[in-house]
């Protein structure tokens, strides 16, 4: 299959994807919830929307055309992650534009992803023999697999004589400098809110200055109240402020989130850490300490050094990878 009749493949499955009916649409959020509680309709649609941006047929020409051809045609495998909405499709779009055979093990609790795999195939029947659903990835001549930290050793332990990319548990944070206006702290809490801060991309800890009042952040944030409407979600924050409570922690409480100081950079669900800098010096070691941990960092208008935009974590180009780790360069050089 020649690469233009792939780049135009995926990019017809951002024209239907982009053109669902309500009636289509109210389908998909039906059966992704029936599937997984955490995944609501405004989750589904959120990952929906950022599949439609990687599918644009002219960034996928700009993307691909920075890679060599593939010297040939592999079988990878690919373990898929269930936590939000769709997680693994940037996964299967890397392996089948890179004109690789796609071995894949989906994640029980993302009913999703076979019904975008169906639409490809009836898009481009030629992509039938190119992909398979398995329950087992012997078969794989290399492999792709995201899943939790103890996951991921038996993920490079089995996998180890073949090239791999393994990926770990990942969390991301924001900086703020202290005189962000309520609107913009506002975008901040889509990066923490967003898939009920299950994602990787989601912002779990938050830097602030010395004598910054986190009043600022929860003011802000009170746009995003209803979700703890969601039973998951609520009783996540019931659980997290009774542990609070009986350890004599110090924490701030909205009614819906809990900020708690800590130098940890993974909070649990319902709670946001948050930890003060003396100085730009300061700000820089706390974060490099945080490295091999972060997937991204995000400040008001990407202010500083190789962050995004506020609310703008949830929003990856095709050319953003998960874990630093170049998914097509790995793909193309094999």
């Amino acid at each position: 299959m020649e690469l233009a009749t792939r780049i135009n493949a995926f990019h017809q499955l951002g024209i239907r994807i982009k053109a669902l009916n309500n009636t289509g649409r109210e389908q998909l959020y039906e059966q992704a919830i029936q599937h997984n509680a955490w995944f609501t309709a405004a989750s589904v649609q959120n990952a929906l929307d950022g599949i439609v941006l990687f599918l644009d047929a002219e960034n996928l020409r700009l993307w691909i055309s920075r890679y060599a051809t593939a010297p040939a045609e592999k079988t990878i495998g690919i373990a898929m992650a269930g936590n939000i909405p769709l997680v693994g499709f940037h996964d299967l779009l890397c392996v089948l534009i890179s004109g690789h055979k796609a071995l894949i093990k989906l994640s029980s609790q993302d009913a999703l992803m076979e019904v975008l795999i169906n639409w490809l195939i009836e898009i481009e029947p030629n992509f039938e023999t190119k992909i398979k659903l398995v329950d087992r990835l012997n078969a794989a001549e290399a492999m792709i697999a995201t899943g939790s930290d103890n996951t991921s050793r038996y993920f490079e332990y089995y996998f180890r004589s073949r090239p791999h990319i393994i990926r770990k548990n990942r969390s991301s944070c924001a900086v703020v400098m202290g005189e962000e206006p309520r609107d913009v702290l506002a975008e901040l809490g889509k990066d923490v809110f967003t898939y009920f801060g299950l994602g990787c991309r989601n912002v779990a800890k938050v830097f602030v200055p010395e004598e910054y009042s986190l009043n600022n952040l929860l003011d802000a944030w009170q746009p995003y109240q209803d979700i703890i409407q969601h039973h998951k979600y609520a009783n996540n924050y019931d659980y997290q402020k009774s542990i609070l409570l009986i350890n004599q922690t110090p924490f701030f409480d909205s009614g819906f989130v809990l900020l708690t100081e800590s130098a940890n950079l993974v909070s649990p669900i319902s709670v946001v850490f948050f930890e003060r800098y003396r100085d730009q010096t300061d700000l820089q070691q706390k974060i490099q300490s945080h490295t091999e941990k972060l997937q991204c960092i995000v400040s008001a208008n990407g202010w500083y050094p190789n962050s995004v935009a506020f609310g703008k974590a949830q929003q990856p180009a095709v050319w953003d990878y998960a874990d630093n780790i170049d998914t097509l360069k790995f793909l193309t050089a094999l």
